[in-house]
This record gives C-alpha cells, structure tokens and sequence, in this order.
C-alpha cells in the first residue's frame, strides 16, 4: 500500500460531510480541517456552527475558521500542517494560488456535475432544470480557474424521470464520499492522470434567485416539470391562484391537448390541479399554500378550494 497522505479538508455545508467523513474512515491523515465561520441562525439569532465542523469536532480534529483566506496568517497556519494535499469541498470561497500550490500534490476539488458541464455554484440544481438524463461527480485538479482544472476521475449516475434537485444532491453528496476516498487512494498510489478539460464543451452553473421560481405556463409541459423538480425544495415554483401565492410541487406531464390558455386550472380534485400549458398539461400533485405546510392537493382542497377554469399567474 501506498504512503498515507496528510491532508486538509476545506468544505462548509452538508453536501461536504460525507466527503469529510469517508476521509476519517480512510487510511490518510486529516491534519486539519477548514470552514467558514459560525453563522447566525433561526429566529433567535444563535451562532451556529456549519456542519462540517461538528462532524470534525465530534472527531477531536483540529478546525479553522478564517474570516478571509488571503492573509498571511491563514497561509502560515495552513504551511504549518505540512498537508500533502488539500481536499476543497463546498468550501464556499475561492482560494489564491499560493494556497493552491501549498501542498506538494496540491488541491483537488469534489464537484457535482460531469465537467466541463455545470461549472459554477449550483451544478445539481441547472442539470435537473435543464433536462439531463445524467449527471454524477467529478474529482479535478484545482487551478485559478472555476471548476476549469484538470479531471482526475469521474464517476456517473442517471437522473430518475421524477428526482427532485434536493434528491439529487443527496445521493451526489453520499457519491461524492465514495468517489473522493477513491481518488485519494489512487493519488497517493501516482495512479491517476490529469486530463485537460475542454473549455469549449464548458457550460455554467450560477447561482440560482427566488424570481427563477414564477413560473411561464406558456413553456411546455416537460419543460416546465424540469424546473419544478430542479428548484425543489430552493427557491420553490410558484404561482398565484385567486390572489394568493402557492409553491408547486410533485409535477407530471399530462400528454392532453387544450384550447383553454396556458396557466388555466383544467381540474381540481384528489389527483391533483391539471394546468394548462404551452404544450401538453401538467398535473400537480403537491402544493403548499402560503403560510402554511408543504401537502398533497387534496389535503389543501378540504380549507382552500379552487375553482376549475381559473388561471394560475
């Protein structure tokens, strides 16, 4: 067996964890573990540490939470772990060269989306709106660059017809502990290659708005079922129904023509609202009024009717 190596892990949020911990279980050295700092959360305001710094305290590892990773004393208390590698997951922050090249073998990075597809912070999310019928994880080799360093290992799934985004990224994020564990193995065996991306097959992932979520009926059905899963659960789709606001959920494409214009509610009962659409129909079966919990429509029926013919803005 090779050399363990020591590493420095770099990661914040929950998609990070599974990462963070398939490194614990592994043979290498974690050395020290970087995040972002403890933020203010729920209504009282309360720090709260980010998560994957519980999972490294519960672990005794030793944890950083810079402010800012440009300065000079985050570079010497990252020099001072003599890592052989860092390992950037999620971490939130783009790092500067000196700090790329710190460790002798580097930085590599766990990114969810077949690069040089979906480079950008929201690579689950943009697959799922756009229709993908796949996408998986991808271990590259940090540069300067955004997501634009070289592949070390890639390692593909099938999006389900009916996956939401928040499905996805829970399955990619338990995928990208296994991947990674594997790549750290074969990095520290020198078996892996570095291959180039193709910055012309190169698409972006950007952040995405709350604004992304109202919906236009006058796209087609599957079009707009893409997106409906791909914003599930954040930001949510929504619309506006008698005045109110209502997020929209759980939707499937109704191959049924209409003359009645799009966002027009064909039927509302225990199957759910049928919409009207630029193409074909869209039967909603879950939906989530405002103010209140996420149900099935029939639920909402019972203290929210909604009239037949009526649109959806």
């Amino acid at each position: 067996m090779s050399t363990p190596l020591n590493i420095v892990f770099m990661g914040t949020p929950d998609f990070a964890v599974p990462c963070l911990q398939a490194l614990i279980d592994s043979a290498h050295t974690i050395v020290g573990v970087v995040c972002q700092p403890d933020r203010q959360r729920g209504r009282g305001k309360k720090l709260s540490p980010p998560p994957v710094k519980v999972l490294a305290t519960e672990h005794e590892l030793p944890v950083l939470q810079p402010d800012s990773v440009r300065t000079d004393e985050f570079y010497k208390a990252l020099q001072a772990l003599s890592p052989d590698l860092l390992v950037v997951v999620a971490y939130g922050k783009i790092l500067p060269e000196p700090i790329l090249e710190l460790p002798r073998l580097g930085a590599i990075n766990v990114h969810g989306s077949i690069l040089p597809k979906y480079r950008g912070a929201a690579p689950i999310q943009w697959a799922v709106i756009n229709g993908e019928a796949e996408t998986g994880i991808t271990i590259m080799q940090m540069d300067a660059g955004m997501d634009s360093g070289d592949i070390l290992l890639i390692e593909r799934t099938p999006i389900g017809p009916q996956e939401t985004a928040g499905e996805l990224f829970d399955r990619l994020s338990n995928m990208g502990g296994a991947t990674l564990a594997n790549a750290v193995d074969k990095l520290a065996a020198s078996a892996l290659i570095r291959t180039p991306q193709n910055h012309d097959l190169a698409t972006t992932a950007p952040m995405l708005n709350k604004k992304m979520g109202h919906l236009d009926w006058s796209l087609p059905a599957n079009k707009l079922q893409s997106l409906i899963r791909g914003l599930d659960p954040w930001p949510s789709a929504y619309g506006f129904i008698q005045g109110k606001r209502f997020r929209l959920f759980q939707p499937e494409v109704v191959l049924q023509q209409t003359s009645e214009q799009p966002g027009t509610i064909l039927r509302a009962d225990a199957q759910g609202l049928l919409v009207a659409t630029g193409r074909d129909c869209l039967l909603l079966h879950e939906i989530q009024p405002e103010g209140k919990k996420r149900m099935e429509v029939a639920t909402c029926l019972r203290g929210n009717p909604i009239e037949p013919l009526s649109l959806i803005g």
